[in-house]
């Protein structure tokens, strides 16, 4: 994935970290599309219009990125990956050059609403037009609860997992406090940390800082085929679950910001937007969680 991962755990059972690296090796042969053999590699090479069989685990992902696509009206797209290729950020590699509007355009032509059709109950999808899948938005969220959900099987009832910055936390700590997390603020943005206990939920963040390259940042506006410019420097999302928060957080980065405090106020979300030149918004969710 690309990142790191930790567990703290209380009273670890033998062979946790294992577990732990099994599970994650499960996620990456199905969902990575940086490994050309994963299930998401071969749809990705494969031509457009034939079904194929998924796990279960990415039936999972899939179903939610793209319900969350459909509520974000396009802002976030589990088929951007033309998109990010074109722009250097996939696995082509990065280019020297910017991509001119004749390669937008087309490549503009294979994301959207309807690229990628699922068929939950037999475990399959397939593209509908040359979509290539990249879940790069989504999977380090799901993989956190995928974790989570292997210690509970374990037995372990108090623990943190955090991979690349996407958290959740359930049980206490040793000395009875709660799992304690500061969100960073974006580098040179004043606000203090939003200190969140993560008690049984999840936290996900997503910022133009916290991947930008030599054409900026790698948070690609599916709706306009360019990285954002709108000055949103981070995104943080509350949720129940990681899987929701990494992939609201993706769509609500991309939207304007008004565009994202409206969509997070409509769907009941618990987020803290900070925006260049204009600070720090809390939802209405997150207000009633701070209380």
């Amino acid at each position: 994935m690309g990142t790191r991962w930790s567990a703290a755990v209380v009273a670890p059972p033998p062979g946790v970290a294992a577990a732990i690296q099994s599970v994650l090796a499960e996620i990456i042969a199905q969902m990575s599309h940086w490994e050309p053999s994963s299930q998401l590699g071969r749809i990705n090479a494969a031509a457009p219009g034939g079904w194929h069989g998924i796990a279960p685990e990415f039936v999972q992902v899939m179903t939610v990125a793209l319900d969350i696509a459909t509520r974000s009206d396009g802002a976030f797209d589990p088929a951007l990956g033309a998109l990010v290729d074109l722009w250097g950020f996939g696995p082509p590699g990065p280019r020297g050059d910017l991509p001119g509007d004749a390669e937008i355009d087309a490549a503009r032509t294979a994301v959207g609403l309807g690229a990628i059709e699922l068929d939950a109950p037999l475990l399959r999808l397939r593209r509908t037009r040359p979509a290539r899948l990249d879940l790069s938005g989504i999977a380090k969220g799901y993989a956190v609860d995928a974790v989570a959900a292997r210690l509970r099987a374990m037995g372990c009832t108090d623990f943190l997992v955090e991979i690349g910055g996407e958290l959740v936390g359930v049980g206490i700590q040793p000395d009875g406090q709660p799992w304690w997390v500061d969100v960073e603020p974006p580098p040179g943005v004043a606000l203090a940390p939003l200190r969140i206990a993560l008690h049984g939920i999840a936290v996900a963040t997503s910022g133009d800082y916290r991947r930008v390259g030599a054409h900026g940042s790698h948070s690609i506006d599916p709706r306009t085929g360019r990285p954002i410019a709108h000055g949103t420097a981070s995104v943080t999302v509350i949720h129940a679950d990681c899987c929701h928060a990494d992939a609201w957080a993706s769509a609500l980065t991309v939207l304007e910001p008004d565009a994202a405090m409206a969509l997070a106020e409509r769907e009941e979300l618990a987020v803290r937007l900070v925006v260049r030149g204009r600070g720090e918004w809390l939802s209405g969710g997150l207000k009633a969680m701070l209380e």
